[in-house]
């Protein structure tokens, strides 16, 4: 809980969460607010405003946005060897070279033009890529991630959701650090051990590798791997838990065989599920007590009524009357930090 900053102890600032956490995810899907908004709230509480995102990103170049996530610059140095050897899969390495002269016009548009959206770059690409269900026939983006991912282009900012680029040299700092392969790849798995606290040894979720030191938990048969100065940490005087709903792409989540190993968590995100076949609702957030999971609330924006509609909360066992109303707080400051009155009535559903 202390390394992904949802005990008792606020963090700060939105520096401070992507320092710890490593990344902030980035989804459009709002039903209540768009996930890099409600990652930051569910740490900082009621003083985190979504202007702080983006001057930290646009303004004070302090975050960076890279594959889905908004991420601190310090982390930059540690991940360009890696930006350096991409791709490593031989089909994009053929879809490269078969575009040699669409990377160049893309690369000279920026150089001259930029900063620009992708739909103000032409597509003069010579083979395309076969489509994902994802993006349409338009290469531009394509080449745009690819080239972001080989450190050549990068995310000067955004206009409502769509992504402004520019040549990298022009938005990362000039100033940055060499760091020799194998010890970037070090580093970056002490990053990841730093975030999740404790991890599965050679967990494709976590990827600490080797990081920190190996630990065993009572009651599991895993050989885990801790954050040695969390660890230290643990003597530290305990501000106790707090009441947190998480985002159903939290970092926090991302790891479902650690959720369900440590937490005795099976989550599963209802998003794609038919409606008939969905428990707690379309984009439910996990509600954490402290270091438990107690149940899942289903709650939205009513945009036509201006308010914070509560479908229900769904309790896995009966909470507690101090717990229920812990949880009852946590939702009215939701709403206030939304600017929205609360609507609906919160309705016990015990799984």
């Amino acid at each position: 809980m202390r390394a992904q900053l949802l005990d008792a102890q606020r963090p700060g600032d939105v520096i401070e969460v992507a320092e710890q956490l490593g990344y902030v995810k980035i989804d459009p899907t709002a039903t209540i607010a768009p996930c890099e908004h409600t990652v930051l709230w569910s740490r900082i509480g009621w003083s985190y405003e979504p202007g702080q995102l983006q001057k930290a990103v646009e303004i004070d170049r302090l975050l960076f946005e890279f594959d889905g996530a908004f991420r601190p610059m310090s982390l930059l140095p540690l991940m360009r060897p890696a930006m350096r050897r991409w791709p490593q899969r031989e089909s994009s390495r053929q879809w490269l070279e078969a575009n040699a002269r669409f990377k160049a016009d893309v690369l000279d548009r920026l150089r001259a033009e930029g900063p620009l959206l992708a739909s103000e770059i032409p597509d003069t690409a010579q083979v395309d890529r076969a489509p994902d269900g994802w993006s349409g026939r338009n290469q531009v983006p394509h080449m745009l991630d690819f080239l972001s991912r080989q450190g050549l282009v990068a995310i000067t900012g955004r206009e409502g959701r769509h992504r402004r680029w520019d040549l990298a040299e022009r938005v990362y700092p000039a100033d940055l650090p060499e760091i020799e392969p194998d010890e970037a790849d070090r580093l970056l798995a002490e990053r990841r051990l730093q975030a999740v606290g404790i991890a599965k040894a050679r967990s494709p979720w976590s990827q600490v590798g080797d990081a920190g030191e190996r630990a065993t938990v009572e009651g599991s048969r895993w050989t885990f791997r801790v954050d040695p100065e969390a660890l230290a940490a643990l003597d530290d005087e305990d501000a106790g838990g707090r009441v947190a709903f998480l985002n159903p792409y939290d970092s926090l989540l991302f790891d479902r065989p650690r959720l369900a190993e440590i937490f005795e968590f099976e989550y599963v995100l209802e998003q794609f599920k038919p409606k008939p076949q969905r428990i707690y609702g379309y984009f439910a957030h996990p509600i954490l007590l402290g270091d438990r999971f107690v149940g899942m609330l289903d709650a939205e924006v009513d945009r036509e009524r201006d308010a914070l509609r509560v479908n229900a909360v769904h309790e896995f066992l009966p909470l507690e009357p101090e717990e229920q109303e812990m949880v009852r707080a946590e939702i009215t400051d939701l709403g206030e930090w939304l600017g929205l009155p609360v609507t609906g009535v919160s309705e016990r559903a015990v799984s």
